[in-house]
C-alpha cells in the first residue's frame, strides 16, 4: 500500500461495504461523500497502514466510524450553539421584520436545545418536517424508512418538544422554521 497505484485495489475491493456502512449509520446522501472523505483520509494515511494485517477494511471502517461521529458532533455543536445564543448563523434577519419574530427570537434557543437532546432519528424527522416541509411520504423515502416510522419518531419528538417548550404546541415549529428561512 505505499504504492499509490495499489491503493486503488484498495479502494475497489472495499468501496461498497464502506459506502454501504456509513449508508446505514447516515443515510444514502452523506454516505457517498463520507466515503469518499473515508478513502482520502485512508490515502493520506496510508503509509500508517500494518501490512501485516490480513484485511483493510477493519482499519478502513475504523476511519468510516470516526468521520461518522465528527459529523454527529458538528450537527450537536449547531444545535447546542443556536439553544445558547439563540442565534441561528445560517439564517440573516432583516432589521424591519424584528418585531414580527420576538415571539419565535424567545423560543429559539429553547427549541434548539429540545432538538439537540432529541434522538438523532426524531430530530432528522422533525426537521425534515419542520424546515424541510416535507410529506410523511416523502420523508419515509429520503430515509429509508417505513411510513409507520416517521409517525412514530415524529409524534414522540413533537411531544418531547412540546413537553420542553411548556405546552407550546410542537406543530409551530414548522411556522418558525419556514418563517425564518424565507
Amino acid at each position: 500500500m505505499r504504492e499509490p497505484e495499489r491503493f486503488a485495489v484498495l479502494y475497489d475491493r472495499h468501496h461498497e461495504v464502506v459506502h454501504r456502512y456509513i449508508a446505514r449509520r447516515l443515510g444514502r446522501d452523506l454516505a457517498d461523500d463520507l466515503m469518499a472523505e473515508t478513502f482520502l483520509v485512508a490515502f493520506q494515511r496510508r503509509e500508517r497502514f500494518d501490512l501485516a494485517r490480513p484485511d483493510a477494511r477493519p482499519w478502513l471502517y475504523g476511519i468510516a466510524t470516526n468521520l461518522v461521529g465528527q459529523h454527529h458532533r458538528t450537527e450537536s455543536r449547531f444545535w447546542r450553539h443556536i439553544a445558547r445564543t439563540g442565534v441561528d448563523h445560517v439564517v440573516e434577519f432583516p432589521g424591519d421584520q424584528v418585531a414580527d419574530r420576538v415571539s419565535a427570537q424567545g423560543l429559539r434557543g429553547e427549541l434548539a436545545a429540545v432538538i439537540a437532546r432529541l434522538p438523532r432519528g426524531q430530530r432528522d424527522v422533525l426537521l425534515l418536517t419542520a424546515a424541510g416541509g416535507l410529506s410523511t411520504e416523502e420523508i419515509a423515502s429520503a430515509l429509508g424508512i417505513a411510513k409507520g416510522t416517521v409517525h412514530s419518531r415524529l409524534s414522540r419528538a413533537r411531544k418531547k418538544t412540546g413537553d420542553a417548550l411548556g405546552g407550546a404546541d410542537p406543530r409551530e415549529i414548522r411556522e418558525e422554521f419556514l418563517h425564518e428561512r424565507a
